[in-house]
C-alpha cells in the first residue's frame, strides 16, 4: 500500500505538537482510571446489584478495545487530526452524559462513548511520525505511549480527592472539562498530517473485528461473575475463535484490509504484539495490588490503613515515573535500539515486583515500588512504537500501532480477570465481607514477575533494529553530490525503508527517483537497517524504483506537495523469479 499525500500542505508543526498531543493521551487515559476510588461504591450510587454496576467498568473497556484499531485505520485513510478530534468530542459527550445520570443505563451509554477516545492514542503516534523530523520522533513516540499509563497513575490521586470531597458526579464534569481543553489546544497547536493511505474502510471487517473482540473480552471481564466454566463464558469464548478466524481468512482475502495481517505476521510486528499484552499485564498488577494494600485497616496486620486519597497519592509516582523516562528512552534507544530498550524495561519491571515481595510493609516502600516499577513500564511502554513503526510501511502507522496499544489493553484485561479471582480466591471473609490477603497480594506480584519474564523471552526473538533516526546511507559521492544539490532546492524529500517479502530490512539496495517525464531525480543506497532518503527538485508526482541483489525490482508511484517534510515511502521487496532472470 503506498503512502500518499494530499494536495493541500499541512501547516507547519510548532514545538507544542508533542505536548499537546501527549496531553490528549493523558487525559483519554483517565478515563480507565476514573471510577476506580469509587468502585465499591457504584452499587448503591447507582441503585443496583454489583453484577450490574461491574458494567460501568466493562462497557468502557469494550468500546476502547474497539474503537483503538478502527479509528487508526480511520485516520489512515481521512485524517489523523479529524479523527483525534472526533474521539476527543464523542468522550466529552459521554462524560456529560455520565455526569448528569444516576441510574445504571445511562451511564453504561456514557461510559461507552468514554472508553471512544482511547483511539486518540494511535492517531497521536501517526500525526508525530508524519509532523516530526525523525531526531525527535523517538522522544516524541515514547511520551505519548507512556500517556496510557501517566493518565492512568495521575487520574487516582486525583479522583481519589474529587470523590472523598465533593459529589461523585464532579469526576465526570472535570473529565469533560479536560476533554474539551484538548480539543481547542489541538484545534491551534495540531496540524492536519497531508499523508493519506489509499484505499477503502473495510466495514466488514470492523464489524467482524469489533463482534470478535466483543466476544472474547466479554467472558474475561465477567468470568469471575458467571463462573469460569460456565456455559456462558466458555460459549462466548468459543464464539470468539470461531469469529476472529472468520474475520481473519476474510482480511486475507481483502484488497484494503483494516488489519493488514500478511504485515502483522512479520516477526517484528508479532514477537512486539505479544510483548504488549505481557507489559499490559505487569502494568495493571500494580493498580490492583498497591491501592487495596495501603487502605486495609492496620487491624489486619498487615493493612497499612491510610486513608483513599494517601494511598492515590503513593501510586501517583508510578505515574510521573512513567513520564520523565521519556527523554531516557530516547538516549538508550538511539545508542542500542527499541529492541534493547524493551528488554532493559522488562528487567527493571521484574526487579521491582521481584523486589516488591518483600516491600509491603510502610506506606513508603510502595512508593519505592511505583517508582521502579514506573521506569520500567516507561521504558518499555516507549518502545512499542519505535519497533512497530520501523516495521510497518508509513500508510499503515494508524491501524498498527492501533493494534499494538488493543493488544495491552488486552493484556490489561487479562490481569484484571486474573488477579481479580485470586484475590477472591485467598481473601479471608469477616462479616460476609471478603477481605484480600498478604498472600493474594504476593501471588500477584509473583503472576506479574511470570508475565514479564515471558514478555522478555519473546522480546529476545524480535530483530535487531538499528534507530531509523540516524540513517547510515551507503551512497557514492556522486550521488551525495546530487542530494545537496537537490536538498537546496527543496528541503522535503522522500525517506523510508526498503524491506523483503518477510519484512526484513535490505541493505545497499539502489533507490532511484524517477520524474513525471521518465528522468533520474536521483538515486541512494539503502543502509544496513534498509532506510533511505532522497531529496526532490520539485514538487510533483515521482516514482520511485528499487532493486537489490536476490530480489525483484519494485515500482511505486508517489507525490510531494512542496513543503520541507519529507513523505515516508517503504519499499517491499518482492521474492526473485527464477526465470525473469533476477540474480537470486
Amino acid at each position: 500500500m503506498t503512502h500518499t499525500s494530499t494536495d493541500q500542505p499541512a501547516r507547519r508543526a510548532t514545538g507544542a505538537l508533542v505536548p499537546v498531543l501527549a496531553f490528549a493521551g493523558i487525559v483519554v487515559a483517565v478515563m480507565q482510571t476514573l471510577l476506580v476510588p469509587v468502585i465499591k461504591d457504584l452499587p448503591t450510587l447507582l441503585s443496583t446489584s454489583p453484577s450490574n454496576a461491574t458494567w460501568v467498568l466493562t462497557s468502557t473497556l469494550l468500546s476502547g478495545a474497539v474503537a483503538t484499531p478502527i479509528m487508526g485505520r480511520l485516520g489512515d485513510l481521512f485524517g489523523k487530526r479529524r479523527m483525534l478530534f472526533t474521539s476527543l468530542a464523542v468522550m466529552v459527550v459521554g462524560a456529560l452524559v455520565s455526569a448528569l445520570t444516576s441510574t445504571l443505563l445511562p451511564m453504561i451509554v456514557g461510559r461507552t462513548l468514554q472508553g471512544f477516545a482511547m483511539g486518540a492514542i494511535p492517531l497521536g503516534i501517526g500525526l508525530m511520525r508524519d509532523m516530526l523530523p525523525r531526531e525527535k520522533l523517538g522522544s516524541a513516540m515514547a511520551l505519548m505511549s507512556s500517556s496510557i499509563g501517566v493518565g492512568g497513575g495521575l487520574a487516582l490521586p486525583a479522583a481519589a480527592l474529587v470523590a472523598q470531597h465533593t459529589n461523585w458526579h464532579a469526576l465526570f464534569y472535570g473529565a469533560a472539562g479536560l476533554g474539551v481543553i484538548s480539543i481547542v489546544l489541538t484545534f491551534f497547536v495540531v496540524p492536519e498530517s497531508p499523508m493519506r493511505a489509499e484505499g477503502s474502510f473495510d466495514y466488514l471487517g470492523a464489524l467482524g473485528l469489533s463482534a470478535g473482540l466483543v466476544l472474547f473480552l466479554l467472558p474475561i471481564t465477567k468470568g469471575s461473575d458467571w463462573g469460569w466454566s460456565s456455559a456462558t463464558t466458555l460459549g462466548l469464548f468459543g464464539a470468539a475463535v470461531a469469529v476472529l478466524l472468520l474475520w481473519g481468512l476474510m482480511e486475507l482475502k481483502v484488497a484494503a484490509p483494516l488489519v493488514d495481517l500478511r504485515t502483522t505476521a512479520r516477526p517484528a510486528v508479532l514477537f512486539t504484539n505479544l510483548a504488549s499484552i505481557m507489559v499490559g499485564v505487569s502494568f495493571y498488577v500494580v493498580s490492583l495490588v498497591l491501592p487495596q494494600l495501603l487502605q486495609l485497616p492496620a487491624a489486619t496486620g498487615y493493612g497499612l490503613g491510610q486513608s483513599m486519597v494517601v494511598a492515590g497519592l503513593c501510586v501517583a509516582p508510578l505515574g510521573l515515573t512513567m513520564m520523565f523516562t521519556a527523554p531516557v528512552y530516547a538516549r538508550i534507544s538511539a545508542k542500542y535500539g527499541p529492541k534493547v530498550t524493551l528488554i532493559i524495561g522488562m528487567v527493571i519491571i521484574a526487579i521491582g515486583y521481584g523486589g516488591g515481595l518483600g516491600l509491603m510493609n510502610a506506606a513508603w516502600q510502595t512508593i519505592v515500588i511505583s517508582v521502579v516499577l514506573g521506569a520500567g513500564i516507561g521504558l518499555a511502554y516507549s518502545s512499542l512504537p519505535a519497533l512497530i513503526v520501523g516495521a510497518v510501511p508509513a500508510s499503515e502507522t494508524g491501524a498498527a500501532n492501533g493494534l499494538n496499544t488493543l493488544m495491552r489493553s488486552i493484556g490489561t484485561s487479562v490481569s484484571s480477570a486474573v488477579i481479580g479471582m485470586v484475590l477472591a480466591n485467598t481473601a479471608h471473609h469477616v462479616g460476609g465481607v471478603a477481605v484480600p490477603t498478604m498472600h493474594g497480594f504476593r501471588v500477584s506480584f509473583l503472576i506479574a514477575t511470570g508475565a514479564v519474564a515471558v514478555g522478555l523471552v519473546l522480546a529476545l526473538f524480535l530483530p535487531r533494529q538499528r534507530q531509523a533516526t540516524k540513517p547510515q546511507l551507503r551512497a557514492s559521492a556522486e550521488e551525495d553530490a546530487a542530494l545537496e544539490r537537490a536538498a537546496e532546492v527543496l528541503g522535503g524529500g522522500f525517506r523510508g525503508r526498503v524491506l523483503n517479502a518477510g519484512g526484513d530490512p535490505v541493505a545497499r539496495a539502489k533507490v532511484t527517483l524517477i520524474d513525471r517525464r521518465g528522468r533520474q531525480a536521483g538515486a541512494t543506497l539503502s543502509a544496513e537497517d534498509g532506510s533511505y532518503a532522497l531529496a526532490v527538485p520539485v514538487q510533483g508526482a515521482y516514482v520511485l524504483a528499487a532493486k537489490a541483489a536476490g530480489h525483484g525490482p519494485l515500482a511505486s508511484s508517489a507525490t510531494h506537495t512542496g513543503d520541507d517534510r519529507p513523505v515516508d515511502v517503504d519499499l517491499s521487496l518482492p521474492r526473485a523469479d527464477r526465470n525473469s532472470g533476477v540474480p537470486a
